[in-house]
Parts: structure tokens; C-alpha cells; sequence
């Protein structure tokens, strides 16, 4: 490492809309000295997601607005190389909340490791293992609370956290409707992972009617990634008493002005729906019993997912950017150093 560099995307400048080069840049950095308590990682992978776009802005939110001139938050895998941190070794590999760099100084008690004994790919702990895997285990469980024979409505259905969800709310006994933005799409989520229906919402005509005609009993759990317009439909659709899980709003991530609505937000008060907001680190203490059982999901083969891994540090702005154009299908993750 003596001669080693530490690439970043770090934020120049809060992004109005799409966030471009000149809001996100790249630099060559010192390598970071981990104090006491610390860790130095050197990351292997990244992970993409919707968030780091609300990360990016100063808007209040459940992070911290990342400062003009740092890294990029993100959440990140890699090899301890050095430990300042009674529980953690030169050679473990951990995932955690990090950034888009070569090497991440962190504090070592905010890490989880890799388990000795795994099995699995190590990309796995930033998807079906990881935050995302989790935010769609806890998503469902403790904030959906479906129960056999429910319908279960998810949006961005063939995306990573809700293909997930939707697979869980099936080993549930549930009926599961996704929505997704092309046929193909579609086929995935119902031919391959077992979604009982599946809406275009682009191809579908009047959404709210479309909705209705593939949940006719109505929906019991509403499990929201996009906010919007989507949001507005699904809420003419709920049955009384129905639950909505907000995981996200990624329809209003890249908006530069204020987005109207929700238009029908009355339907909350005139079906006695419970709307729970849904953060996945409100969960971390229970991410090994989560993982213990998803693992066991996904060696059965009962839990099916995409990963799009992208090659190199140098693309990492541009895959993050296919997250709000349609083409990202999956969970998308950015492969720094080879395998």
C-alpha cells in the first residue's frame, strides 16, 4: 500500500435533478490512518442505491446530507488490512456504511463481518444478505404483517428490494401483484419468481382501474418503493384496515421542484389504513436472525434474485444513474477489485 492511491466520487456540488459530473467528481486521495476504535477497509464492491441520490441533497432526512467535498456515502464490502479495533483482524471481511473510495477508515463496531463459514458469494451481503435483503425481510415481517390469503401490492416489483419482498410475502401464503415498468420485467417476477400477477405500469392504461383488476378483493399491504403517481392509484385500491410499509420514493429522488400530491391521501383516514414509515437500520440487531433465515430461503431455492454487477471504479457514477432511467434490473453493485 505504499504506493497506492485512494480513488473517490465525492460531492463537488447538491445535484438539481439528475446529478451529473460536475455534481459528482472524481479524485485521487490520501490513503486514511484509522484511529482508535477504527478499521482500515480496502472496499471491494459498492453498493448502489436509490438513497445515496436523498443523501446527495440537504433536505432533512434520516441521514445527515453528505458535506460538499466528501466521499460519497455508500455502503461498501471489503478486506480489513488494518485494525485498531479490539474485535476485528487484518484479513476479515466486512460490510457497513462506508463510501465510494479504494480504502474507507471506519469505526469498527459499526461493521458487521462475513461470516467464517460462508457459503455464499461475498456480493451476497450487499444484496439478499445485506441491507437491501434485510429492508425486504423486516419490510415484510415486521411492518407489513401479512397474513395467508392477503393480497400483498408491490411497487418497483422487479427491483431488488421488492422481487424480494414479494417472494417473501408468497413463502407467507400470500397473493402477490407487482408493478414494473416493461413486459419483460413482468415475466421475470411472475414466470420466475412466482408473483401471482404482474401490472406494466407503463403500458396498463388508467393505473387505479388496472390495479383494481388485478387485486378485486383489493389490497390488504401496500408496499411502497416509488411514491408518486403509483402511490396515488394504490391508495383507491386498499381494503379497510390495510397496511402500508414506505420504504421509498424514488419517482421524487431527482425532482427539482416540489411533487404534488398524494392526491388521495384521504383514503388513509376513510379505510383506517395504518401507514408505517420503514427504515431498515431500526433493524440492525436483527440482522443475524434475518440472514440465518434468508440463507436458509436461498439454499432451498425458495428466494430467487438479479444481481447487476458493473466492472471497475471508473463506472460507478454512471451504473448508479441506470437506477432512475429503467434499466437496472436487480440488485446493482460495483465491482472494484477482481475476484
Amino acid at each position: 500500500m505504499e504506493n497506492a492511491i485512494n480513488r473517490q466520487f465525492y460531492l463537488h456540488q447538491r445535484p438539481a435533478g439528475m446529478p451529473s459530473t460536475s455534481d459528482v467528481r472524481r479524485r485521487d486521495a490520501a490513503i486514511p490512518r484509522p484511529r482508535d476504535g477504527e478499521v482500515l477497509i480496502r472496499n471491494r464492491y459498492f453498493s448502489l442505491d436509490p438513497a445515496i441520490r436523498g443523501w446527495m441533497s440537504d433536505t432533512p432526512s434520516y441521514l445527515p446530507p453528505i458535506p460538499l467535498g466528501q466521499a460519497i456515502t455508500s455502503t461498501t464490502l471489503g478486506d480489513v488490512v488494518q485494525s485498531r479495533h479490539p474485535d476485528c483482524r487484518e484479513g476479515d471481511v466486512v460490510y457497513g456504511l462506508n463510501a465510494w473510495e479504494d480504502f474507507s477508515a471506519a469505526p469498527g463496531s459499526y461493521l458487521m463481518k462475513v461470516p467464517p463459514e460462508n457459503r455464499f458469494p461475498l456480493h451476497y451481503y450487499l444484496s439478499v444478505f445485506g441491507a437491501v435483503g434485510m429492508t425486504s425481510y423486516f419490510g415484510i415481517l415486521e411492518a407489513g404483517k401479512p397474513r395467508p390469503g392477503e393480497t400483498v401490492l408491490i411497487s418497483a416489483a422487479a427491483g431488488a428490494v421488492g422481487s424480494v419482498a414479494g417472494q417473501i410475502a408468497k413463502i407467507l401464503g400470500c397473493r402477490v401483484v407487482g408493478l414494473a415498468g416493461t413486459d419483460a420485467k413482468c415475466r421475470w417476477i411472475t414466470d420466475d419468481l412466482g408473483f401471482d400477477a404482474a401490472i406494466n405500469y407503463r403500458d396498463c392504461g388508467p393505473l387505479t382501474e388496472a390495479i383494481a383488476g388485478a387485486c378485486p378483493e383489493g389490497v390488504d399491504v401496500y408496499f411502497d418503493n416509488v411514491g408518486g403517481a403509483i402511490l396515488d392509484a394504490a391508495l383507491m385500491n386498499l381494503k379497510d384496515h390495510a397496511r402500508i410499509v414506505f420504504c421509498g420514493a424514488i419517482s421524487g429522488y431527482n425532482a427539482a421542484e416540489p411533487v404534488p400530491g398524494p392526491y388521495n391521501w384521504w383514503q388513509i383516514l376513510a379505510r383506517s389504513v395504518t401507514v408505517q414509515g420503514f427504515l431498515v437500520s431500526n433493524h440492525v440487531a436483527q440482522f443475524p436472525q434475518g440472514v440465518a433465515r434468508m440463507s436458509e430461503w436461498v439454499a432451498a431455492g425458495r428466494i430467487r434474485f438479479q444481481e447487476q454487477i458493473v466492472d471497475g471504479f471508473e463506472n460507478t457514477l454512471a451504473a448508479f444513474l441506470t437506477l432512475f432511467d429503467g434499466t437496472n434490473t436487480g440488485k446493482l453493485i460495483v465491482r472494484v477489485v477482481p475476484d
